[in-house]
């Protein structure tokens, strides 16, 4: 099942200008905001919303990105840079592609798990500078950026993904809402688009090519509740 879903080949993102490249409509699993955006984020899919905001802070990738005029070659530079933050790359490569630029393909910048819960959605991504973003069935977060501890587990996810990368193709419509109750979905950000597959929970979980991906997922997972716990104990607490 996985196998079929993931076997769409189609163009990662129609040519449009930085504004249009967009998550098509925004979606709203968790009660509260913060959690709704830190969501939506995950998936890089509106360059828009990664503008900073006025008096914030710029990060150079985002002075980079959001200059006027665009600087292709800027962008190409960043995308193509592994020490740069891997959804700053991911934006560069999407900001290319909707200008019809050739961009390399199959290069993995992120895996992004998604199980429904009766009573929620859990959401575990990581990405290849080594971040993850961890949601709660409740919409508590957890934010790791590159923590040696879990830096390993983090590359295991991503190697269990190659496989399934290297024989699947971008999805080409606007993201899908979240997945029902018992369903799992997995969503792979790539230089040439956003990939996904999903399928009921069981049966990704027995299946050949989810099935390793899903075990190394786990893995990390129980590390970031392990290390967030540990974090957040009186005697541990960061000041």
């Amino acid at each position: 099942m996985f196998r079929k879903l993931l076997n769409t080949i189609g163009l990662g993102v129609a040519p449009a200008a930085r504004a249009a490249i967009r998550g098509n409509p925004p979606h709203a699993p968790y009660g509260g905001e913060s959690s709704n955006s830190i969501y939506n984020l995950l998936f890089c899919d509106d360059v828009a919303s990664f503008k900073p905001k006025l008096d914030a802070k710029v990060a150079p990738w985002q002075a980079t990105l959001f200059a006027e005029p665009m600087d292709f070659s800027a962008f190409e530079s960043i995308a193509s840079d592994a020490s740069q933050d891997s959804r700053a790359r991911y934006l560069a490569y999407s900001l290319l592609r909707g200008d019809d630029r050739p961009v390399r393909d199959k290069i993995l910048l992120g895996v992004i798990v998604e199980v429904g819960l009766p009573d929620g959605l859990d959401v575990l991504a990581a990405y290849s500078d080594g971040g993850v973003r961890y949601i709660n069935k409740t919409g508590k977060l957890a934010i790791l950026e590159s923590v040696t501890d879990i830096r390993p587990l983090v590359q295991e996810v991503l190697d269990a993904a190659q496989p399934v990368v290297a024989r699947t193709g971008p999805w080409p419509g606007a993201r899908l809402a979240p997945p029902r109750a018992g369903n799992t979905r997995i969503s792979f950000l790539v230089s040439d688009g956003i990939y996904f597959g999903q399928g009921p929970t069981a049966h990704m979980q027995k299946e050949s090519m989810a099935a390793p991906l899903i075990q190394k997922a786990t893995a990390l997972l129980q590390a970031v509740v392990a290390l967030s716990i540990e974090v957040q104990t009186p005697s541990r607490r960061l000041s």
